[in-house]
């Protein structure tokens, strides 16, 4: 029966990232997405400038977003993904066809998110690892995604490995906590506590401002006495 318990313990954890994630996603998939669009904007004025070929490319590539941003706002992830069967192609082909420009970048983000709110898993991580970005908050934002997609295939080590790299890369108070935090929670999920112990203590002393250090001492505690038991 304790056997039993503690197996049932170890999924509400593993369900509680999870859940943490999809919130996350929720409360935060604007600002992404618009972050993306704003890096693809810059580097794209930038790139069309230096390579004047791929302006008419590029201009395809932006025209059939349009319809797919529609659907993905309105949640429609399917359409978004898959295309309408009738004026819009959807962002997994204009991945295909577009994945050189910067609105086919842009295209991986959104299939990427849109794969992961289907359930499907495994393309969400290919996808988003095909996504290429350098800034602090949306690169970020889509390596804690590809994190919780391992979390969710039951591969938690790996999903660790990328929520404590996109802690790192964003190095900021409104992401890092937020994929530190759930580092910890996967940590205790696999009986790590001394590492659980050790993201979380990170979150208390490095990102003191953050929402996820208002009540982190209650995870710094919880994780002490299980490792000391």
């Amino acid at each position: 029966m304790a056997t039993k318990g503690k197996s049932k313990d170890k999924e509400l954890e593993v369900g509680e990232i999870v859940s943490r994630s999809e919130q996350f996603l929720e409360k935060n998939q604007t600002k992404i997405i618009y972050g993306v669009i704003a890096v693809i904007v810059i580097v794209g004025a930038f790139l069309g400038f230096r390579h004047g070929y791929l302006i008419p490319k590029e201009k395809n590539a932006a025209a059939a977003m349009f319809k797919g941003e529609q659907y993905f706002a309105r949640d429609s992830f399917a359409l978004a993904l898959n295309g309408n069967g009738a004026d819009y192609m959807g962002f997994q082909a204009i991945v295909d066809e577009f994945g050189s420009t910067n609105s086919g970048n842009l295209a991986k983000a959104y299939a990427g998110i849109c794969y992961f709110k289907l359930g499907d898993n495994e393309n969400a991580i290919k996808m988003l690892k095909s996504f290429s970005g350098k800034d602090n908050m949306v690169s970020p934002s889509i390596t804690g995604l590809i994190g919780d997609c391992y979390v969710n295939t039951g591969n938690v080590k790996e999903g660790i490995s990328y929520f404590e790299k996109a802690a790192k890369n964003a190095d900021n108070e409104v992401i890092s906590p937020v994929f530190l935090k759930k580092a910890g929670l996967a940590y205790e999920s696999l009986n790590q506590y001394k590492d659980a112990v050790k993201v979380y203590t990170t979150i208390k002393e490095k990102y003191f401002n953050s929402m996820e250090a208002s009540d982190i001492d209650k995870y710094i505690t919880r994780a002490s006495v299980l490792e000391n038991r």
